[in-house]
């Protein structure tokens, strides 16, 4: 099986399977192997610091993240079946998302996350991460979920970027025609 990954397409604020809840995965099989070297390499060719299965249009509970993007000196990884088991503090940092493009403001998340899940063979992993890398596995997570970072923003924020929305939505159906 070749593992290089693909680049796909992101789906855009607008596409149904953004709000939908993942499934779990029972066997980590040659297609699951597949999705999450796309997801890798999707992630790092359009300059994500993570990458969620469902923004690839794939209802599946995996993400991929890139500690390097958050300056720690590690490759890229994917988490299955993400289950977050502690967090701990508060920080408010300007965040961004690919199925967003061009809308960024300021979310609170944890300073520090620690997941557990499977790693991409299969077995039992926990990760413990701080700052930008805490975030992202955060937002990745939401993903799963069928939550967005905007999601978190008051009613007038969210007032301020409708036009925004509304413009990255109509793309959005024009690419699903």
């Amino acid at each position: 099986m070749d593992d290089s990954g693909h680049n796909r397409r992101v789906v855009l604020y607008g596409n149904k399977v953004l709000r939908q809840q993942a499934e779990q995965v029972t066997e980590i099989t040659d297609d699951i192997r597949r999705l999450l070297a796309d997801l890798k390499v999707t992630m790092t060719t359009q300059d994500g610091l993570g990458l969620a299965a469902n923004q690839i249009a794939r209802l599946v509970s995996a993400f991929a993240v890139d500690p390097r993007g958050a300056d720690v000196d590690t490759r890229s990884y994917c988490i299955i079946n993400p289950r977050i088991v502690a967090t701990e503090g508060k920080t408010e940092q300007e965040e961004g998302c690919l199925s967003l493009p061009g809308v960024y403001d300021i979310v609170p998340r944890p300073e520090l996350v620690r997941v557990r899940g499977l790693d991409e063979n299969g077995k039992p992993v926990e990760i413990e991460a701080t700052g930008l890398l805490a975030r992202a596995i955060m937002h990745e997570n939401d993903h799963l979920h069928g939550v967005l970072f905007i999601d978190y923003l008051g009613n007038a924020r969210r007032k301020l970027l409708e036009g925004r929305l509304k413009s990255i939505e109509a793309r959005e159906a024009i690419s699903c025609r």
